[in-house]
């Protein structure tokens, strides 16, 4: 398995860059708890943004010469037995089949099964941690895997780096990185990015409200809900990559060169 400058994923034990300390024995993430607590003294701003630069700067690093990814978001907390378990799975080798990169948030559930399929199909397979009080760590079928300590940095490198998102049946954080990237796209910060729901019986209650509710108050006009493909079917969501990532993919991507000066 390929290792970085940021963490071996064989051999002895694995330290967490941002900490220096093993899995399991970090802090949490008070760092971010302090951030989001108010203004501190003007030093202890500049020093935080400080580190928040570093982290980009980090994640830029890692990922900068990374195949065209397609992010996979779900449940952390579904065992390899769960239906969507097996779904995230067949999507990961689907997506390798596309000859793109699987990009989760690196973590167990619905993230390990997609690396997992990724890498049974010969793909490429990535994970982007964020450190957590109840540590999140990396699942085995990762290839390279960066850590965060912001929610908000791993954010972006995950939208950075990705041509198409799919999100199977998760929480709070899935709910928060569908609307985030549907709003993104709503607004054309993004152009011709597709946002694949799979499961239809989990998505459906979800977009009954948005028809119901939010086109109904006008809050969002009609053509937004076409922003969404919601689906069972691989076929269909395979197709719906191709169309929108694929197309844009070939009118975007530009290949860059490793320079030696900057270690790369």
């Amino acid at each position: 398995m390929e290792q970085d400058n940021f963490t071996g994923m064989d051999g002895p034990p694995m330290l967490s860059p941002a900490t220096g300390q093993p899995w399991g024995k970090q802090p949490g993430s008070r760092a971010e708890q302090e951030f989001l607590a108010g203004p501190r003294s003007r030093l202890d701003e500049f020093l935080r943004a400080c580190r928040i630069f570093a982290e980009f700067i980090r994640g830029f690093r890692a990922l900068h010469f990374l195949d065209p990814c397609v992010t996979v978001f779900g449940s952390a907390r579904f065992g390899e037995n769960h239906p969507s378990y097996e779904m995230a799975r067949e999507m990961g080798r689907r997506i390798a089949g596309l000859g793109m990169t699987t990009m989760t948030g690196g973590g167990p559930g619905i993230m390990e099964a997609a690396n997992r399929g990724a890498r049974e199909a010969g793909g490429r397979s990535i994970g982007c941690n964020i450190i957590l009080p109840k540590e999140q760590q990396p699942n085995p079928y990762v290839d390279r895997f960066v850590e965060f300590r912001y929610f908000f940095v791993r954010k972006v490198m995950l939208v950075k780096y990705s041509y198409a998102f799919v999100c199977m049946p998760g929480g709070f954080g899935t709910l928060d990185e569908l609307w985030e990237i549907a709003t993104l796209v709503q607004t054309r910060k993004v152009l011709n990015f597709p946002i694949v729901l799979m499961g239809t019986s989990y998505w459906n209650p979800m977009m009954d409200f948005v028809r119901t509710t939010l086109l109904r108050a006008r809050t969002i006009d009609e053509a937004d809900i076409n922003l969404l493909t919601v689906t069972d079917s691989f076929d269909e969501a395979i197709d719906a990559i191709r169309e929108g990532a694929v197309r844009t993919l070939g009118e975007q991507r530009k290949r860059h060169r490793r320079l030696w000066f900057l270690g790369e």
